[in-house]
């Protein structure tokens, strides 16, 4: 039995409390995960956790065996990354999931080119607008874009993101151009259903009677949401009505007339682009490189130019 890989799963079966979130996060199949946890128990000579078809529970000498294998997991994380730079090599696993617009444009590119840096670092990238449950779906981080929840995540800003209100010539012929950001309410406005990201809504910077201005979050409705900015973009671009979208989904865009920037006078400074993953005392290396070779790739002048 390999000792440290038998406490590494039992940890994450406890943490997850599901024998597949565990076994999913590593890769393997259930059956997998379940040998590893009988031959600890074996070994030990004691019953760690209670399985049931529905829940997962710890018994009270799991409890205090659980303590003991992540300070000692934690330890062994902190003497690798101990090591000097030239000898230590990322490896592993890294699960990255990313918003699908962003992540088919700016995310899946760099995929294969950091890989390719570091050939011990398996790569599995997620691409979708729900926001995901890193911990419970096994992710190692993801990237995300525009203003983040409240959350227990830790999240390192890689890049700024601006965005502006669009729409097609076609639509604003047929409906007028909105002058002020109050106006939208009279229009068709694409939106991200409610399960996705933007959930303050649409940011604009807005004069006060004072003179001097305030950021409003304004939510818009129209006929129309979905779940897939892609498909927003698509009705933007065909005349249904305006969307919220990011410069570097729309710019190339506006500059061939096929999208007009409306309330520009008004655009909210930028938002972030930022990579989250959840708290711990000791990131792994292959999470950490990925985070500066985002920051080092987003940083180049003329990247968001980039096909």
């Amino acid at each position: 039995m390999d000792k440290l890989k038998a406490f590494e799963s039992f940890v994450s079966v406890a943490t997850r409390g599901s024998l597949t979130a565990a076994a999913r996060a590593e890769g393997v199949a259930p059956a997998i995960m379940g040998r590893r946890l009988d031959a600890l128990e074996e070994h030990l000579g004691v019953k760690l956790l209670v399985r049931t078809t529905r829940r997962i529970s710890l018994t009270n000498e799991g409890s205090a065996f659980l303590e003991d294998c992540q300070r000692l997991l934690t330890e062994v994380a902190n003497a690798e990354a101990s090591v000097s730079a030239g000898g230590v090599k990322a490896s592993g696993h890294l699960r990255i999931t990313a918003p699908a617009g962003f992540g088919r444009r700016h995310v899946a590119p760099l995929v294969p080119l950091f890989r390719a840096l570091h050939p011990e670092v398996a790569i599995s990238l997620n691409l979708s607008d729900r926001v995901v449950d890193l911990a419970g779906e096994g992710f190692d981080c993801a990237v995300r874009v525009g203003d983040l929840p409240d959350s227990s995540l830790v999240s390192v800003r890689v890049a700024d993101n601006r965005r502006l209100c669009v729409a097609a010539p076609q639509y604003l012929q047929r409906r007028g151009t909105p002058q002020h950001p109050s106006e939208l309410a009279a229009h068709d406005c694409l939106t991200l259903s409610s399960d996705a990201s933007q959930t303050r809504g649409w940011a604009f910077r807005v004069p006060t009677a004072a003179g001097a201005s305030e950021l409003v979050h304004i939510r818009p409705g129209g006929p129309l949401d979905c779940s897939d900015g892609q498909v927003l973009y698509d009705w933007c671009l065909a005349g249904f009505g305006i969307a919220w979208r990011s410069t570097w989904e729309v710019e190339d865009e506006i500059a061939a007339g096929q999208l007009v920037a409306v309330l520009d006078a008004f655009a909210a400074p930028p938002n972030g682009i930022y990579v989250v993953f959840p708290h711990a005392k000791h990131l792994p290396l292959r999470v950490r490189l990925w985070i500066d070779y985002l920051k080092h790739n987003y940083s180049q002048p003329g990247f968001w130019k980039t096909p």
